[in-house]
């Protein structure tokens, strides 16, 4: 990104244009905004484009439209609190992760649990942000999919703007293998592979993002397909106040935000540790017992190589935390 007017740091920033670089070609302009109007709130970097303070080649354009090198984009003066332009002037630690694979194409990582993969409701920074702070001299660094927070397991980073685009199409179009191991409560039958079930996204009344499964004649139920392989049978142990439990190989072969959680929790099996879709009376047991979060893996990933075209499989195998409760358990069924 070249800055061609620079205004100087006032109470009342001036507008300043801004030179596409090669890249951020294909970008859509929200997210360049976003990325260069650091500490500006997603719904004001909205508000700006929407107005047409926001101009592409001095022309009114649109949240989606899709930036090129050489494109002059003018950032509009904006204000921002004392507080956020502290917090975004204060950079994510600087943090390696566990690599799976890289190349000059792209990095997969073993992201551990705990760890968001971007900055963003309430979190202050993710993986790709301390990752950015590691590598200070990598010039392009971008999530290609996403990961609950509580889920480990294999993230993909491109770093360039083509394999960006050739993975996440990958994605969209349903061309990857996603497979996760979960660990629910109950005893799973062998013979249900498939769950076929729309889901619907919500907000609960504090605003918290939900999911539930709805009908098929929900006009905003979207089509959602899960399979199961029942991997182990784990035994009750009655003396720790444990049930049964099914340790599960997950594919999905739609990508719904917290598809494997509510749509494991609604055949009645729960995964284990789920404070969202879980049950939270056996969720306290198991936390007494060893497991302190929920039971969710991103184990393996196939996809097709953005540059050699070749098909990978890379595995991640279960991290200390979730091999150690499995190794707990006396029985296997």
């Amino acid at each position: 990104m070249k800055p061609i007017i620079e205004g100087k740091p006032s109470p009342t920033p001036a507008a300043r244009i801004v030179e596409v670089d090669a890249e951020s070609t294909g970008q859509r302009l929200d997210n360049f905004l976003i990325r260069h109007l650091k500490g500006v709130p997603k719904t004001h970097v909205y508000r700006i484009i929407r107005s047409g303070e926001v101009r592409l080649n001095k022309g009114r354009t649109s949240a989606d439209a899709r930036v090129a090198e050489g494109d002059l984009v003018r950032l509009p003066p904006v204000r921002v609190s004392e507080k956020i332009a502290e917090k975004a002037e204060r950079p994510a630690p600087a943090r390696e992760f566990p690599i799976l694979l890289e190349d000059e194409q792209l990095i997969a990582l073993d992201k551990p649990a705990g760890v968001a993969v971007h900055g963003g409701s309430g979190v202050s920074f993710g993986v790709i942000e301390q990752l950015r702070q590691a590598r200070p001299q990598a010039r392009f660094l971008e999530l290609v999919h996403r990961l609950d927070r509580e889920t480990s397991g294999i993230l993909l980073v491109a770093k360039k703007r083509s394999a960006l685009t050739h993975l996440q199409d990958q994605f969209r179009g349903r061309e990857t293998g996603k497979t996760y191991l979960a660990l629910v409560t109950g005893s799973w039958p062998a013979n249900h592979k498939v769950i076929d079930q729309p889901l619907h996204k919500y907000l609960q009344e504090g605003g918290e993002r939900r999911v539930r499964v709805t009908t098929q004649d929900d006009p905003d139920g979207m089509r959602s397909i899960t399979l199961v392989k029942v991997r182990e049978q784990l035994a009750p142990r009655p003396m720790a106040g444990l049930p049964a439990m099914s340790l599960l190989e997950v594919t999905i072969k739609t990508g719904r935000t917290h598809q494997i959680r509510v749509h494991l929790a609604s055949q009645g099996h729960p995964i284990a540790g789920d404070d969202k879709y879980g049950d939270f009376d056996l969720n306290r047991r198991l936390q007494k017992n060893g497991l302190k979060r929920m039971f969710l893996h991103a184990w393996r990933l196939q996809f097709d190589h953005p540059g050699s075209g070749e098909r990978l499989e890379l595995r991640a195998e279960l991290p200390p935390d979730l091999a150690d409760f499995l190794a707990t358990e006396p029985n296997h069924a």
